[in-house]
């Protein structure tokens, strides 16, 4: 997925417009996730009608608020908004997680062409090698609300975060690190009863 947007410069819908534009920067966000490439605008009235689901779509899916660790899910906003100033505007309204490219990167243009996109709103669904697995996933959203991620999900056939390499778990968001640490507690407090059940069988109470 990093290589649809090598060389280019995302942004983040945070605060600070966080840009991520190194090769490494790009890896952490996009790398084993499924990418949706929401085609869209504030000004459109059919926009205006599906931003909302979508947004909720999202952040569900990746809020701390309704679930613990975040799915393995990145959102590239692709403004058809007619100036920056409009762009901003929605944007604000939309989840900090989001990311967006440049008002001025004419690198928009080809991701239209590249999708053949012509309506708006339309959502673009990638697998981590850049597969299309739905070419607008729009009355899919509307329809099946985030159940339609783990079709995506299974179609993408992403890779458990858990295997990453621990180095990698630093640079994610924290609760993602919680998931295999409370597994591996598991693990070894079962061990821990096994042993101690083990011990009490050699070793039986003699009062």
């Amino acid at each position: 997925m990093v290589s649809l947007f090598t060389g280019k410069i995302l942004i983040t819908n945070n605060k600070d417009c966080d840009e991520v534009d190194t090769e490494r920067e790009l890896s952490q966000r996009l790398d084993n996730k499924v990418m949706l490439l929401y085609f869209g605008s504030g000004e459109c009235t059919r926009c205006q009608e599906f931003s909302p689901v979508l947004k909720d779509f999202f952040v569900r899916l990746t809020d701390e608020f309704y679930v613990e660790r975040a799915s393995q899910l990145v959102l590239v906003y692709v403004s058809q908004d007619e100036t920056e100033e409009k762009q901003e505007k929605f944007l604000k309204t939309m989840p900090k997680r989001w990311l967006f490219l440049p008002f001025q990167d004419e690198f928009k243009r080809e991701l239209e062409l590249r999708f053949a996109v012509s309506n708006t709103p339309v959502v673009v669904v990638l697998k981590p090698s850049g597969e299309v697995i739905a070419g607008n996933a729009v009355e899919e959203i509307r329809c099946l609300g985030t159940a339609c991620f783990r079709n995506w999900q299974e179609a993408a056939e992403l890779v458990d975060r858990s295997f990453l390499l621990a180095e990698d778990f630093d640079d994610l968001a924290k609760r993602s690190i919680t998931d295999p640490i409370r597994r591996l507690k598991y693990k070894l407090d079962k061990k821990t009863r096994k042993k101690k059940e083990s011990e009490e069988v050699l070793c039986p109470d003699m009062d």
